[in-house]
């Protein structure tokens, strides 16, 4: 098997990264973990692999979907840290990713019932970060990829995860038969090539953009970035006017799923938090559809949640009151079973 391809639908550009974010631009770094799922090192086989994520995190939720979509729930198992990361009282400081699932969201007055103590290494850790410190790294970003035998970690990088639970699927112990397993990357030079493709732009331009918009610091860079997100979305609207049912044509893809967090976001928390008010998704007929039909498919509902959205985004803003709305033609995700909405 060959490595993950590192471009523009993997990755930004760091050069000048010092200067562009002393200027007010989010930079987003790299991830420094880069092993190969299927080699060697760290073969194929059920029972042997496990996942950290945050469930609010979009790059988390791009992993959550291929474990879902490809039947892995079974063969990779998962922890799920709370989404607002520690405060400034924490004695291991602030802005880490924690496992605690006794802690209570300000949006429910509850405890998340998605979120779980740390179980994959068997030693009970609360930090994401101390998963790195086993590896001599300073990181301490989610997702993760582990391996439970050999008690380190695989990778870290989003693109490369899904993109080999994928390639791995059989290997790894889908519970899915092939005939209804989808081929996220197909053996098709050509529609591979169209699927790196989107996935560059839509990475850039969106996946990317959303946060490129929403954690600028200087007006100019957020309305480069709000401009190239809502030509990215109209160019999308025009893709798909020609009745596809997804974004390559009848099959879902990698580039369907890599598109999907960031839409699903879009109008419940993105439209505010990420400063996005250009428009609605629901505002994009055909692209509305797309959204409802990928949430429709097995597996993707549960893949996610927008409780956890709400409450890491809007948890993390300067007074942590989370909004309560839309609710407007209806609520969110249940918005999503109704593709008529947009017309």
């Amino acid at each position: 098997m060959s490595p993950p391809r590192k471009d523009a639908s993997v990755e930004e550009d760091q050069t000048d990264a010092a200067a562009r974010r002393a200027k007010g631009e989010f930079v987003r770094g790299q991830s420094g973990i880069r092993g190969l799922l299927g080699s060697a090192e760290f073969p194929a086989e059920p029972g042997r692999y496990h996942l950290f994520v945050a469930l609010n995190c979009p790059w988390c939720h791009r992993v959550t979907l291929a474990r879902s979509v490809l039947g892995l729930e079974q063969a990779i198992s998962l922890d799920v840290a709370f989404p607002n990361r520690t405060g400034e009282d924490d004695p291991a400081g602030p802005g880490l990713w924690e496992f605690a699932p006794e802690r209570r969201a300000s949006l429910t007055g509850e405890v998340l019932p998605e979120c779980t103590r740390e179980t994959g290494t068997g030693r009970g850790l609360r930090l994401a970060k101390e998963l790195y410190r086993a590896e001599g790294s300073e990181e301490q970003s989610l997702p993760v990829l582990y391996d439970r035998r050999a008690g380190r970690i695989v990778n870290n990088e989003s693109a490369e995860i899904l993109r080999m639970l994928g390639q791995c699927a059989e290997a790894l112990g889908s519970r899915l038969p092939r005939a209804e397993r989808p081929d996220l990357f197909p053996d098709d030079p050509a529609l591979a090539e169209e699927i790196e493709a989107l996935n560059a732009w839509i990475y850039t331009d969106i996946n990317n953009g959303a946060y490129k918009a929403g954690f600028s610091s200087d007006q100019a860079v957020y309305a480069k970035a709000f401009a190239a997100y809502f030509d990215a979305l109209g160019r999308l609207e025009a893709l798909l006017s020609d009745g596809r049912d997804f974004l390559t044509g009848r099959r879902f893809t990698e580039a369907d799923l890599r598109l999907f967090p960031t839409l699903f976001r879009h109008d419940p928390v993105y439209y505010l938090r990420m400063k996005l008010n250009g428009a609605r998704i629901l505002d994009y007929p055909h692209l509305w559809r797309w959204l409802c039909r990928v949430h429709a498919l097995p597996g993707v509902g549960e893949a996610g949640s927008l409780v956890h959205c709400r409450q890491g985004y809007f948890g993390r803003s300067w007074n942590g009151v989370v909004p309560l709305g839309p609710v407007k033609p209806m609520g969110y995700p249940e918005a999503y079973g109704h593709p008529e909405l947009a017309g």
